[in-house]
């Protein structure tokens, strides 16, 4: 085996002890090895790359690899990484530079509302249905684990078995993360303008009813994809407020029901409007995005008890932009407040119409 590696776990463990004594983390801990992948770091001087064939330090000959994609035209590799998964598979990334090429501009802008359900449902009235990758796979993945507690402790059989879940387990994972992919792609390249609604999952896998539904919908994901898929082809990613009552509102009137349970997927409103539940509930997110996207307002008017006395008219406009750089620089995000009265959320409504007129 090539030294390389070896030196690279030591830097990552001399600046695991920098960022301890910075106080920038907490103390390093080794790495699990139920949890974490198996992976070695090769550096520029211990691999070579020469007509699209990979060749790793003290090894024969060329690796097989079955290629994803291709690499970009002309780039060269800076550091290969060889892991290996729960599942046993092999797999090989490497580093390049590369530009992304901002995709041409659009005029849409569309609002997600979240679900079980519908995975996702479009201000346009489209529904995207939830496929329910964990359900389609749940009896074979109860089977493999039946067979799994049956083994011996430390057997050759066991460690077989283990094999066999996890593969299930990745095959779920891949058809989850293949589906989200398209998805998040397909949203970005139709709109210029998401709107996307700040959901405590955290909080929303305490239910034990809906825990492995919610799971299985893996909306953080679909969320994480959105901010750096937006941050790279110069889209605008706008996320509302968790505690905007985007569902209760009225998206005609601006009225805000006094209740509305799980099982209600369509209300009538006192105005006479009839309203899909979660079709009202992503035009009202989109509605509200646009408004403080594009006037810098927030929802409702500010208290009298407010630090600056002004109204929210002529409060300083506020981006509510959740791009992937702010993230990763941990900077908090900006929230859209809940709307009280009447006359701010039909403000609102009228704001957004003009925007995108």
């Amino acid at each position: 085996m090539s030294s390389v590696p070896l030196q690279q776990a030591l830097r990552h463990l001399q600046t695991a002890f920098g960022n301890f004594f910075a106080k920038r983390a907490k103390y390093p801990r080794y790495k699990s090895r139920k949890r974490s992948r198996a992976s070695a770091e090769y550096t520029r001087s211990a691999f070579t790359w020469r007509d699209g064939r990979l060749t790793l330090a003290k090894t024969a000959g060329p690796l097989d690899i079955r290629w994803s994609r291709p690499l970009p035209q002309g780039a060269e590799p800076t550091t290969v990484t060889v892991s290996r998964d729960s599942a046993g598979r092999w797999f090989v990334s490497l580093l390049c530079e590369d530009t992304v090429a901002p995709a041409p501009g659009t005029g849409g802008a569309v609002g997600l509302d979240a679900g079980i359900t519908s995975l996702v449902t479009l201000s346009t009235g489209e529904k995207i249905a939830n496929p329910r990758h964990e359900r389609r796979d749940r009896a074979r993945l109860a089977k493999a684990q039946r067979e799994l507690s049956r083994k011996a402790q430390g057997s050759a059989n066991r460690a077989k078995a283990r094999v066999k879940v996890a593969r299930i387990h990745a095959r779920i994972a891949d058809r989850r993360r293949d589906f989200l992919h398209k998805l998040s792609t397909r949203l970005v390249r139709e709109n210029q303008t998401v709107v996307i609604e700040d959901l405590t999952v955290r909080n929303l896998l305490r239910n034990g009813r809906l825990a492995r539904a919610v799971s299985d919908a893996a909306w953080t994901e679909l969320r994480s994809m959105l901010e750096y898929k937006c941050a790279w082809y110069g889209r605008e990613l706008v996320v509302v407020d968790r505690w905007f009552p985007s569902s209760k509102l009225c998206g005609a009137c601006g009225t805000v029901a006094a209740g509305m349970p799980l099982n209600v997927r369509e209300w009538a409103c006192g105005c006479g409007a009839v309203h899909d539940r979660d079709v009202n509930a992503a035009r009202n997110i989109l509605a509200a995005g646009l408004a403080v996207s594009a006037c810098g307002d927030g929802v409702r008017p500010q208290r009298e008890s407010s630090r600056t006395g002004r109204s929210s008219v002529k409060q300083e406009a506020q981006r509510v932009t959740a791009g992937f750089p702010a993230i990763r620089r941990g900077r908090s995000q900006p929230v859209l407040h809940l709307p009280t009265r009447r006359s701010a959320v039909s403000r609102i409504f009228t704001r957004a119409t003009d925007s995108t007129t």
